[in-house]
Order: C-alpha cells, then sequence, then structure tokens
C-alpha cells in the first residue's frame, strides 16, 4: 500500500506513527503542501480534496481523511475495540479531534510555524488560543479518570490527538499547565514501535 503525506503534518503523522506501531508495510509518498504538490493534477485525480494523507490500497482503492485512515488500518488489532460502546468513545474522541481541537492547536501551530507568524494573521492567531485550551483542558480532565483516553487501554484514540498535542507548543500552548497530558504524551511516546514526528 502507498500513504501520501507529509510527517510534519499531524494529520499525517497519525498514520505514520500507527503503521510503524503495527509493523504495516508501504511505501510513504512524501508531498509537499507549501510547494503545492497535493494541487497537482495527477494528486486531485486520486483525492479532488487535495489534501493529505490518502491511502491507496494495492487494489487501487483510495481512503482519505486521517480518522477514517486510522480505522481502516486498526480493525482487527487492540487498536481499535470491539466493544461496540467502547468503539464509539474512540469515534467520540476523533470526531472531538477534528471539530473541537485541531482546528484550534494545529491552525495556530500553522500560522505560527509554517507562516512565520504574519501580522495580517495575528489576530486570528490569537483567537485560537481559548479553543485550543478550551481542548486541552477538556483532554486533561479525562486523562485524570484514566491513563488513556479511552480507559485504561491505548487506542486510536490517542493517536488521533497525540498528532496535535505533542506539537502544540509550536502553536504557542503551554503544556505545563496540562500534567495529566504530559504524563499521556510520555505514555504514548514509550509504546513499542514508536516513532517521532518528521
Amino acid at each position: 500500500m502507498k500513504i501520501y503525506g507529509d510527517m510534519q503534518s499531524g494529520n499525517c503523522y497519525k498514520i505514520a506513527l500507527l503503521a510503524a506501531l503495527l509493523g504495516i508495510k508501504h511505501q510513504w509518498i512524501h508531498l509537499d503542501i507549501m510547494a503545492g504538490e497535493t494541487r497537482t493534477d495527477e494528486f486531485v485525480g486520486k483525492n479532488p480534496n487535495a489534501k493529505i494523507p490518502l491511502l491507496e490500497l494495492d487494489d487501487g482503492r483510495l481512503l482519505s481523511e486521517s480518522n477514517a485512515i486510522l480505522n481502516y488500518l486498526a480493525s482487527g488489532t487492540d487498536l481499535l475495540p470491539d466493544n461496540f460502546f467502547t468503539r464509539a468513545e474512540v469515534l467520540q474522541w476523533q470526531f472531538f479531534e477534528q471539530y473541537s481541537h485541531e482546528p484550534y492547536i494545529a491552525v495556530a501551530r500553522f500560522i505560527n510555524k509554517y507562516l512565520g507568524l504574519p501580522a495580517e494573521r495575528e489576530e486570528e492567531y490569537h483567537s485560537k488560543r481559548a479553543g485550543g485550551d478550551k481542548a486541552l483542558q477538556v483532554m486533561e480532565q479525562q486523562l485524570r479518570k484514566s491513563p488513556f483516553l479511552v480507559g485504561k487501554d491505548f487506542t486510536i484514540a490517542d493517536i488521533s490527538l497525540y498528532g496535535y498535542t505533542h506539537v502544540a507548543h509550536e502553536g504557542g500552548f503551554d503544556l505545563t499547565a496540562y500534567p495529566m497530558i504530559q504524563a499521556w504524551l510520555a505514555r504514548v511516546a514509550a509504546m513499542p514501535g514508536y516513532i517521532p514526528m518528521g
């Protein structure tokens, strides 16, 4: 299988991390978002949304959206529970990640790290702080109750949230205010097969 992505993107890194943890053989095809490599005719032919990550199976089927890819690749493993309710809890955190976490923390990181915090986007950058901190507070509260986001076991819910949380400081978020998140980050990084972003 082929995975199209950029390892500096939290959404793409999630997939690379899962593949490493599960020992999934694949060909990683690097695409530079900033250079417009996701907007070529060839790539748009594969994903009309012109975004990465993108999974291409050996039979030519294509799957986009990072959390959909995580669910597909983790099916049948311990990282995606069989129990219907527990699986729904995994999905709950993945929806939270895409709607309440990523739009704030990932966007703040992009403006700060990749764009160099230009004056015309300073107001937008600062507006992301409240939403990002709220998301981190929700995670902190959950991680006071359990070592991982869905109870005692590590799942793809943790991978989904780890992608951008562990680099939240690059968006100006101070993680020292969240001791439970810091401990959780260390637990994820200690998983056998873990690979860093980059």
